[in-house]
């Protein structure tokens, strides 16, 4: 009689149902598209890669000071509306952009053009985790709801480096079967389509219930500025830098070897096995604590960056991504598990947005100084950049088992 009432009990993708996952998987790749798409279009149609890196970190900074007002706007009015109406506003910027790139518009006014395109970009991937933590909360019983929550933080990771692996590639096929502009118009279609499906599917009704009767939210803005949330922001900020100096300072590695093509083959490296440990994490038993599993990937991945200060060949740097790929992936999928766990009622879609910010952030940043350290100073100065980023995470790691040791012994206290 338990077995078969242990077998009725519905699981997270018998509640969302697979038309979801496949929707929400599909709806994340214009993001993915974006930054290369508009790299490619503008070196295509202008002739300036300097422009076209510029251009790119443009759409970064747009991203990363407008996604978490949409998190907040989307806890506030509902995620159905908000992104319905982002939905066709990006479709517009990427038209939009594309036009003013092969026009005569100044540079300036492909900038903003850039800008406008990540302000606007639809926040599908901390939305997706609001939503499922939301109906995890809903629809799962007390018990299961710890391993539940972890399983889906390691598929949404896993689905996020999947998607930025294959944007990049759909982008290059786009872009050579037919022209430098055919990414942005396929990620303005698939915008329009996807994520306006993914703002129609049935779940995005569940998020509303966690707003009070006069749609505001159940905790006061100040709740999303507790040590213990800034401190997973902290670390996902240092996850973010590692991204972004760790590409950059690859490739420049590869270059020093006239094979700078190949730099994202090795990067392939790291990410098949953080995409694969991601989803590893789902079955580690509940004893490894979260704060616990913060703690050894990160110093996993610490480790792993120190290496690169002895890396002198490219069978070499591919073992150092390797070790780095067995802390980076299970390291993410901690902290957002970490977020989840902490979000205000009624302010988990601000709170998964700032995480998402704090990676888009990270990476903007990282490339920026990484690229120039690499031109001004050399490669060996630019691969000590993703050590200092492994140690802001391994850092933050350290912080948040101090506040989460101080946090339980006052609830010891006061039972």
């Amino acid at each position: 009689m338990t077995q078969t009432h242990t077998s009725a009990e519905p699981t997270l993708f018998r509640i969302a149902g697979f038309p979801y996952f496949l929707i929400a998987f599909i709806a994340r790749l214009p993001f993915a598209m974006m930054v290369v798409g508009v790299l490619t279009v503008v070196v295509s149609a202008r002739g300036s890669l300097s422009l076209g890196g510029l251009t790119s970190a443009a759409v970064g900074l747009g991203t990363a000071c407008f996604g978490p007002l949409l998190g907040a706007a989307a806890d506030r009015f509902g995620q159905r509306v908000v992104l319905l109406i982002v939905a066709l506003a990006n479709g517009t910027m990427l038209f939009l952009f594309t036009v003013v790139v092969y026009g005569e518009s100044a540079d300036a006014l492909v900038l903003i053009a850039a800008i406008g395109i990540g302000a606007t970009a639809p926040q599908v991937s901390p939305l997706s985790r609001s939503r499922l933590v939301t109906l995890i909360r809903e629809r799962v019983e007390d018990s299961r709801q710890p391993r539940t929550v972890s399983g889906t933080m390691a598929y949404e990771s896993a689905a996020d480096e999947t998607v930025f692996v294959f944007g990049p590639f759909i982008v290059g096929i786009l872009a050579s079967a037919i022209a430098p502009w055919a990414p942005l118009v396929g990620a303005a279609v698939l915008t329009v389509v996807f994520v306006g499906a993914f703002a129609l599917h049935p779940s995005a009704r569940h998020v509303s219930r966690e707003r009070g009767e006069d749609g505001k939210a159940l905790s006061p803005v100040s709740e999303l500025f507790r040590p213990q949330l800034l401190v997973v922001i902290l670390g996902i900020l240092g996850v973010g830098i590692f991204f972004g100096t760790m590409l950059t300072s690859l490739t420049s590695f590869m270059a020093d070897r006239d094979a700078a093509e190949q730099a994202g083959l090795l990067y392939g490296v790291m990410g098949v096995g953080s995409a694969i440990l991601a989803l590893g994490v789902a079955w580690l038993p509940p004893a490894f604590s979260l704060r616990a599993r913060w703690l050894v990937f990160s110093g996993i991945l610490l480790a792993g960056s120190l290496l690169l200060g002895l890396v002198d060949s490219p069978a070499m740097m591919m073992l150092a991504l390797a070790i780095m790929g067995i802390g980076i992936g299970p390291t993410l999928v901690t902290q957002y598990s970490f977020g989840a766990a902490l979000s205000p009622l009624g302010r988990s879609a601000t709170v998964m947005t700032m995480l998402g910010s704090g990676i888009v952030v990270g990476q903007s940043i990282g490339a920026a100084v990484a690229g120039e350290i690499a031109e001004s100073v050399g490669t060996s100065a630019a691969l000590v950049l993703p050590m200092f980023a492994a140690a802001v995470a391994f850092g933050a790691g350290l912080l948040n088992w101090v506040l989460s040791s101080s946090r339980r012994r006052r609830r010891t206290v006061a039972a």
